[in-house]
């Protein structure tokens, strides 16, 4: 079946409204711009408004009579990188970027709310939770903290994320993990300084480090099942600014990603053992902080299926993945999911093979999705709420 018709003609006021976005991108509980543009879209359609959850958060409620509740999320934040598109709406804001899609994100549930306020076809509550800092700053898991489902009761919850790996037109979900959890590490490495030439007369943290690189990656192909996923990148490293000094100290970071809760225990204590163990091997010390970041994104059974259903009536079953890949990236939503039963779709908004992907420079929200998305919102809660 087609997109909602309403949703259609909504075509392009939505666009103006995530091009406007786009053009002023908000990192991390910095959306001030952002939340107060949603709170006035929130209000004109007739939408009762609560703001200031997790800070710059803002939760939308529509009731219609008496019946279940439904939480519908999108995020607000954009990354701190520096834009390299040139068309005329491009960030405005110096190192600042929608890479993500955020701001299709959050035009896409505004247009739903503004059908489904105008509309009521349906039975119950609608939450539209319009969530800060979902890229690394944990805005989900601030929300829940701060009483989200205890201020504004849900039954399920839903989240949505644009994939331009996937063609327009297009949604993939899957019960289960879809998405890994998190962590992070820090490791400072104290040795002792002396010339380049003299390396005997020192404590290189340096080799230390280097020994930790190769060591810390083999954790996942040596000591993790080969049937389970894991994944273990040292992306930092910091070390002197001389070369013919050998520094006194060395700095590691890495990200740690897995879907179980096992095998994210056996891969901290890996870690944790390997540091101990290179780092008594090169008679250097060693501080490591490991940080527990996002869960994996778990969707449930029956939400998901509910998901599935209100995806095909928009694109067609065919159009509607039910068992891609997880990937090892993370999401925030997973706080939400801990706390009630929910899913997490993938939406396409693929142009093709050259299209940039998230996180890129040249990465721009496909406006040809807007009513795609927010006929999948409007879609579930019509059915979830019938």
């Amino acid at each position: 079946m087609p997109t909602i018709k309403a949703l259609e003609a909504l075509k392009e006021e939505m666009t103006a409204w995530r091009r406007d976005l786009h053009a002023h991108p908000e990192t991390a509980y910095e959306e001030e711009r952002t939340s107060a543009i949603v709170i006035d879209k929130l209000k004109d359609f007739g939408i009762d408004v609560t703001k200031g959850l997790a800070g710059t958060g803002v939760v939308g409620t529509l009731r219609v009579g008496e019946g279940p509740s439904i939480g519908l999320r999108a995020d607000m934040d954009a990354l701190p990188m520096q834009e390299e598109n040139t068309f005329k709406y491009r960030s405005q804001h110096q190192g600042k970027m929608h890479a993500c899609g955020h701001d299709g994100h959050t035009t896409m549930l505004l247009g739903a709310a503004k059908y489904l306020a105008e509309t009521r076809k349906f039975k119950g509550t609608v939450q539209f939770i319009f969530q800060p800092a979902e890229e690394m700053e944990g805005g989900g898991q601030k929300m829940v903290e701060e009483g989200l489902f205890e201020r504004f009761p849900v039954d399920a919850v839903y989240g949505l994320h644009n994939w331009p790996r996937l063609p327009i037109g297009s949604f993939a979900m899957k019960p289960g993990p879809l998405m890994a959890a998190v962590d992070g590490f820090e490791i400072v490495l104290t040795g002792m300084g002396a010339h380049g030439a003299m390396p005997h007369q020192g404590i290189d943290p340096i080799a230390a480090g280097a020994q930790l690189v190769s060591s810390l990656q083999q954790i996942v192909s040596r000591e993790i099942d080969p049937l389970e996923a894991g994944v273990v990148s040292v992306t930092v490293f910091h070390a002197g600014q001389s070369r013919n000094v050998i520094p006194a100290s060395a700095r590691l970071e890495g990200t740690v990603r897995s879907f179980k809760p096992e095998v994210r225990d056996q891969l901290e204590d890996a870690i944790k053992r390997v540091v101990d163990g290179v780092c008594t091997a090169h008679r250097v010390l060693a501080e490591i902080k490991y940080d527990r970041r996002y869960p994996p994104t778990v969707n449930h059974p029956g939400e998901t299926d509910i998901a599935a259903s209100a995806a095909a009536q928009v694109v067609g079953e065919q159009n509607v993945d039910l068992n891609p890949t997880p990937t090892m990236g993370a999401e925030d939503f997973s706080f939400m999911l801990e706390k009630r039963p929910g899913c997490y779709v993938w939406m396409g908004t693929g142009r093709g093979p050259d299209e940039p992907l998230l996180h890129n420079a040249c990465y721009d929200f496909n406006d040809e999705a807007l009513p795609i998305g927010a006929s999948y919102w409007a879609t579930l809660v019509e059915r979830e709420l019938a």
